[in-house]
């Protein structure tokens, strides 16, 4: 009964082909019409590939089409002009203590080219954990400083937006940059104190309804694709209302979206094709080199005397945990094994840390553990991204077969950051299916870019689209690994139909995407 009441839909279909004959013959394409009612009536050996190349191509082409036209979009909209050889900029590039390496430096001229333009810079700055990317965002705030502009910054956790308003402050502070600080349930008054600094950092607090900029010329979003759409779009929006009765209004800010988790090239070239990318590809001098362990759970007390150990050294030790309580699948959460620590490693001071916590007793350990006055932190992913100890030189990950390998490896960056030799310890359970793949791969390799493609072949694409995605659909018939022929096809397709046929180029769009076809583009 549903099978007759699909073929009878499809017979009265409107099927007619949305790509021009050229472009069907140049990458030698089955017609629409024929290859959509023979993948619903399959003939005895007909040619289903062909008819299944068709279809898959032409939903890539359709996102790559959505995306270029909000490129181009982007590219038509005012922005303010910024002044990128101003005086802060040149003080804070004189004054630095160290370096920059040369991707830090190739991915600062990256992004200050994009600043002095007059339309919108929306760029993807990508690097492995540890790489430099918070210096380049300063320096990029500067520029916006040095034009008479605010700047703001976002970051998805409380830790990891404390951590930028410390380093920040060590940067800028001595310049005379006034910083602020926004974070939630902050009084009126407090809070139109620090909305009077040039360069404001908080999390979705700075998105507030009473939260009212003056004059936004640039917007900085760490670990972009923890926010969704709407997030995005309403800080862009109160950049608008922040020039409005200005004589020259720029409506939109510039946008600088950072990830420590690298995307891999598919990726970049689909769901992220409307950003332009700048990667840094190496990291700082200087660092400790981290050894990765596998351990199994019955290894246990081995594992308590190797912290015994570093702790007499002087060194520290993140211990965490996939859960805080009340696990169904039997996992030992954060609350059971910070009471079970407490005993074990008596002698030492012991603390607990999770995102439920409130936000002055979270910031409260988090500068005890940077003071060395706790020797171990139990925590949950709280800890994820944000955090620098460069003192912590150990970091034990309990059920690690229960994390993604992104996430993994982003755990891991958390130790190594000072000059002492690290070990990161994966303490595992039951091993199942991907799982055991996942610690093979998080073992061997300590190269964010290759952990971050094979977590794209293991995982699909949703672990690296966050929310960026916010209703959009992912793909329905092409995968980024299997097909990477037809998406580097559907990409230069793309880029000759936009300029040849827009016509057809946007009923192409509309016949895959229809309304969902902005959704993906904040």
């Amino acid at each position: 009964m549903l099978r007759a009441r699909i073929l009878e839909e499809l017979d009265a279909a409107d099927l007619h082909d949305t790509l021009p004959e050229p472009v069907r013959k140049k990458y030698a394409l089955a017609s629409f019409a024929g290859s959509v009612k023979l993948l619903h009536r399959p003939q005895p050996g007909a040619d289903m590939g062909a008819a299944w190349q068709r279809v898959k191509f032409d939903e890539l082409l359709a996102q790559q089409l959505s995306m270029r036209f909000a490129y181009r979009r982007r590219r038509s909209r005012a922005a303010p002009v910024l002044k990128v050889n101003g005086p802060l900029l040149k003080s804070l590039l004189e004054k630095l203590p160290f370096r920059l390496t040369k991707a830090q430096t190739r991915a600062m001229n990256e992004v200050l080219r994009d600043l002095r333009e007059p339309h919108p810079m929306q760029r993807l700055l990508q690097g492995d954990v540890g790489s430099g990317k918070t210096i380049v965002a300063a320096i990029a705030c500067l520029a916006a400083v040095d034009s008479g502009t605010q700047a703001a910054v976002m970051a998805p956790t409380e830790i990891l937006s404390e951590q930028h308003w410390r380093k920040f402050g060590e940067w800028l502070e001595p310049l005379g940059v006034r910083l602020g600080y926004l974070r939630g349930g902050m009084g009126k008054k407090e809070k139109k104190r620090m909305l009077e600094a040039r360069v404001l950092i908080g999390t979705h607090a700075l998105i507030q309804e009473d939260v009212e900029f003056t004059r936004l010329g640039l917007v900085v979003v760490d670990e972009q694709h923890r926010f969704g759409v709407e997030q995005r779009l309403a800080l862009r929006k109160k950049a608008a209302a922040s020039t409005r009765g200005l004589a020259s209004p720029a409506a939109v800010p510039h946008q600088l979206m950072m990830s420590a988790t690298p995307i891999p090239r598919t990726l970049s070239m689909t769901y992220f094709a409307d950003l332009d990318v700048s990667t840094i590809d190496e990291l700082p001098p200087g660092r400790g080199a981290v050894t990765t362990k596998l351990v199994s759970e019955k290894r246990r007390p081995d594992v308590l005397a190797r912290i015994r150990e570093a702790c007499a050294e002087g060194q520290q030790a993140y211990w965490v945990c996939p859960v805080i309580g009340e696990s169904k699948a039997g996992l030992r959460t954060a609350l059971q094994t910070y009471e079970a620590l407490k005993k074990e490693l008596s002698g030492l001071r012991v603390e607990l840390l999770h995102g439920r916590m409130p936000a002055a007793e979270k910031a409260a350990i988090m500068q005890a553990f940077q003071e060395n006055r706790i020797q171990v932190l139990v925590a949950t992913t709280v800890i994820e991204v944000g955090v620098d100890v460069p003192n912590a030189s150990l970091m034990v990950i309990e059920s690690a077969e229960r994390f993604g390998l992104s996430q993994l490896h982003q755990l891991r960056g958390r130790i190594g950051r000072g000059a002492r030799a690290s070990v990161c310890i994966l303490l595992y359970g039951e091993v199942q299916g991907n799982a055991r793949e996942r610690l093979k791969v998080i073992y061997e390799s300590a190269d964010g870019f290759e952990i971050a493609r094979k977590d794209l072949e293991l995982r699909g694409p949703g672990e690296f689209l966050g929310e960026r995605q916010s209703g959009a659909p992912l793909l329905r018939f092409a995968d980024l690994e299997r097909d990477k022929g037809l998406v580097e096809a559907a990409v230069q397709a793309a880029a000759e139909l936009i300029d040849t046929d827009a016509v057809a180029a946007r009923a192409h769009i509309e016949r895959w995407l229809g309304a969902r076809q902005d959704l993906t583009h904040a």
